[in-house]
């Protein structure tokens, strides 16, 4: 008789390493951080570690390491309060929806994007109606070659929501397993066009669909917010404060509260921050089954129901191929957090309309990390890390407190009509805005390693949206630096050439990384950088620097790099 095979040791990593205490880290850690200072200038332990303490938008602080707390919170199982690791256990096979934008105004055109995309990865179609996108009376068209018992259908609109959501209703009811949204979302629309929310078509579209079980009325779309300039956890609170809005109005008109409660989904911004936006994700289930439990909904049905896209406002109009690295990260982000539909948007988007290269670009990010990476065979990859488990506990508190707060300002609707909402959305961005124009806060191919002699991308132009005086309208963080080129490419233009600036190379240390990080910074606004012709010796110049070259009309000295590199130069 044979022996069974012994079964192999198990294997414990990092079984080598000597255990360390936290403490002695953080003494190791401050030892790196002092290494090189003279002895007068070393920080103690616990300023070093300070010093290594990230501080992101809204106040959340990053710790330089995470450990298991003393007391750690139980982390919970998906599918079950508090709904934190996903709204349910992921498919291996169909981890999540391949949400395709669609907003070409064009029927045929659209048409045929929208079967190539199913052709090709896609799982489902997002069609944007209105006036900057497809009008309401062309949907039929544009879905004319969609299996509606096989692909989800969802629309959007700014200004035309009664009309889309009637629309698509006409397309899905005539097949009986169709599924999509509606995509009511009177406060998002009033906030992106200016006006006043009507809530009335809620209750209606509610009832229209009882018997339907997998089409859904409402889309809690939070983009308009965070484009606009809101923090990821305003973003989240208004999200929480919009829902909650949409529920009143329906029970008030005589929804029951369960029916009103299926219909709420959500559609928020994912970023580069891969982590953030995890944190986002789990934060937002967290939150919405808390309210969920509040108002008494089955346990079983308080998963929130979330559609992720890549963010317009972190997108570049200049060197826009650096965008298809941003949708990777987000999309990554948006995996980990359990997203339940992702979108990614074509790097060209902000130039126009998308080509078909850009739409395969934007599709494949995500099958490319869906079939090949292996993140989408587990469900919350990121769960029991505790950086993301914190992240996702300090955002869940700090949104419930914005949410608080619209409450306290009498609710979404109020909050949207007194200017609650658009004063926070400002402070944000101003902070912001000052930190991206100092270059504190990097945006590549941008204000960080531009590309010198870049010819834009050219697409067909999208129609412009009419908004009013309130509206919030999206604001892209790279703006601030596209206004420079273009005042750079205006002067070309008028001049035949372009603004250059002298940069001579000084006699001293790292002259020629502060002459590369000179020229980087000019490029940033869509100066070029020349040579004076030799090494320049401070001391003998005596600041007469417009001697040295009369040609050119500024002339930049990299004195002014030598504590800061990011600093300008005049």
């Amino acid at each position: 008789m044979t022996e069974a095979p012994k079964r192999p040791a198990t294997m414990t990593l990092a079984a080598h390493f000597p255990d360390r205490t936290e403490a002695e880290w953080r003494e190791l850690a401050a030892a790196v951080v002092n290494k090189g200072k003279p002895e007068d200038q070393s920080l103690s332990t616990d300023e070093a570690i300070a010093s290594l303490r990230t501080t992101l938008e809204g106040g959340l602080d990053v710790e330089p390491l995470y450990t298991r707390p003393a007391e750690a919170a139980p982390l919970g199982v998906p599918g079950a309060m508090p709904f934190t690791r996903g709204r349910a256990l992921r498919d291996p096979d169909v981890p999540w929806d391949v949400r395709q934008l669609h907003d070409d105004p064009d029927a045929a055109t659209t048409r045929a994007a929208v079967l190539a995309d199913l052709e090709n990865g896609a799982t489902s179609v997002w069609l944007h109606v209105g006036t900057d996108g497809i009008a309401a009376a062309e949907v039929a068209e544009a879905l004319a070659d969609v299996q509606l018992d096989l692909a989800p259908v969802v629309v959007s609109s700014w200004d035309s929501q009664p009309a889309a959501a009637d629309a698509l209703y006409a397309v899905l009811s005539a097949s009986p397993a169709a599924s999509g949204n509606l995509g009511h979302d009177p406060l998002g629309a009033a906030a992106r066009t200016g006006g006043e929310p009507d809530l009335a078509p809620l209750a209606h579209a509610v009832r229209q669909l009882d018997g339907t079980g997998e089409i859904r009325a409402i889309t809690v779309d939070t983009r308009v917010y965070f484009d606009a300039g809101a923090t990821t956890v305003d973003e989240l609170g208004f999200a929480l404060a919009t829902g909650v809005a949409y529920l009143r109005a329906l029970t008030d008109a005589g929804v029951d509260l369960a029916d009103a409660w299926r219909h709420v989904e959500f559609r928020v911004s994912a970023t580069a921050d891969q982590f953030l936006t995890a944190a986002a994700l789990r934060a937002l289930r967290r939150c919405w089954a808390r309210i969920g439990e509040a108002v008494g909904i089955p346990e079983a049905d308080r998963g929130a129901r979330i559609h992720v896209v890549t963010a317009t406002r972190m997108f570049t109009r200049d060197d826009a191929w650096t965008n298809i690295l941003r949708s990777t990260l987000a999309t990554f982000g948006a995996s980990l957090g359990g997203a339940d539909a992702i979108t990614v948007l074509p790097f060209d988007t902000v130039a126009g309309l998308p080509t078909p290269f850009s739409r395969r670009v934007a599709r494949n990010t995500q099958v490319i990390l869906a079939e090949e990476s292996n993140v989408a065979r587990v469900t919350d990859p990121a769960g029991g890390a505790w950086a993301v488990e914190a992240l996702t506990t300090e955002l869940a508190e700090a949104a419930w407190g914005t949410f608080q707060e619209v409450e306290r300002s009498g609710g979404m609707v109020k909050s949207l009509a007194n200017g609650f909402v658009a004063q926070r959305i400002s402070g944000a961005r101003s902070e912001r805005d000052a930190s991206i124009a100092r270059r504190e806060t990097p945006i590549i191919g941008v204000s960080m390693f531009p590309l010198a002699g870049e010819q834009p991308l050219e697409r067909r132009a999208r129609q412009a949206l009419e908004v009013g005086p309130n509206a919030l309208v999206p604001h892209r963080d790279s703006s601030i630096f596209e206004a420079l080129r273009d005042r750079a490419a205006a002067f070309t233009k008028h001049h035949g050439e372009p603004p250059r600036v002298t940069v001579p190379t000084l006699e001293v240390p790292r002259a020629a990384d502060l002459r590369i990080a000179a020229a980087n910074l000019l490029a940033a606004g869509g100066m070029e950088a020349v040579e004076s012709g030799g090494a320049v010796d401070l001391a003998a110049t005596d600041k007469g620097y417009a001697a040295l070259a009369p040609d050119t009309d500024v002339v930049a000295v990299l004195s002014d790099l030598l504590d800061e590199l990011g600093a300008p130069t005049a």
